[in-house]
């Protein structure tokens, strides 16, 4: 099967088939989410989850870069979308631009995401007319931390609320492909619904979003801490830690390796 593309993902969309979306950032990850995802983000959401960072913010181009390449060479099926980290879309279309498609280039990704709405309306208008697919982000915005003062639940007043709005409608009219809706409640999402007709990719939103997003380290339970909106279909947290247990036990004790694991 060859990979999805935007038409693929549109044509899902016009079919209202609920849309699968993993975040993924290795090799092994990637190919197993492969499977049974519609797309895959390679999120900067990587810099916590895999370096321990405090925040998506130190997150730089190499990183997206090599994560990126990582994902799509061990993939064949799904969508691959890579995150433009903080710095790298803030100063000017034309540096968005250059930013954009260097990952693009480097990755072989077939779109980048970027957070934020009408105040990037310009910009993402200026990579969708030069041929680069933009998937949008409203809501709780992760690289947007320190101004929101946390990570805070969002439209939780109607100025918050207008304001989502506002920038989802911004972002399509820009000629974004999907928007990711992190972090609202699902009053939003309802009206969300009745004004954008590109795909609403939930995490923390409404089930009435056109599609879920999960980071794969959270669903599977390796994340000791994780969200509200987070569902653990594993525990492989705790499978983890007692594989190491058990196999530290039976290196002292001198159980391991026995004949058969030794040439």
């Amino acid at each position: 099967m060859s990979r999805y593309t935007i038409s693929n993902i549109k044509q899902k969309f016009t079919k209202q088939e609920k849309l699968v979306v993993v975040a993924a950032y290795t090799k092994s990850m990637a190919e197993l989410a492969d499977q049974y995802s519609d797309m895959i983000l390679v999120g900067d959401s990587l810099g916590m989850v895999l370096y321990g960072m405090e925040s998506t913010l130190p997150v730089d181009m190499n990183l997206m870069i090599n994560h990126g390449k990582a994902v799509v060479n061990f993939t064949s099926k799904s969508l691959i979308i890579v995150d433009m980290p903080f710095g790298s879309y803030q100063v000017s279309k034309e540096e968005t631009f250059k930013n954009a498609a260097k990952i693009m280039k480097r990755t072989g990704a077939n779109a980048v995401k970027l957070e934020g709405g009408v105040e990037f309306q310009e910009s993402i208008e200026f990579l969708t007319k030069r041929g680069i697919a933009v998937m949008g982000h409203v809501g709780l915005l992760p690289q947007s931390v320190n101004q929101l003062g946390g990570y805070k639940f969002q439209g939780k007043d109607k100025k918050s609320e207008a304001q989502i709005i506002k920038d989802a409608v911004a972002i399509e009219a820009a000629g974004a492909f999907a928007i990711v809706v992190e972090g609202v409640k699902k009053e939003v999402v309802a009206k969300l619904k009745k004004k954008i007709n590109i795909p609403l990719i939930g995490i923390g939103a409404a089930k009435e979003c056109d599609g879920q997003v999960l980071v794969a380290n959270d669903l599977l339970g390796m994340s000791e801490n994780v969200a509200k909106f987070v569902k653990k279909y594993a525990n492989l947290r705790e499978d983890i830690d007692s594989a190491f247990k058990q196999y530290a036990s039976e290196v002292r004790a001198k159980k391991f390796p026995e004949s058969k694991h030794t040439y």
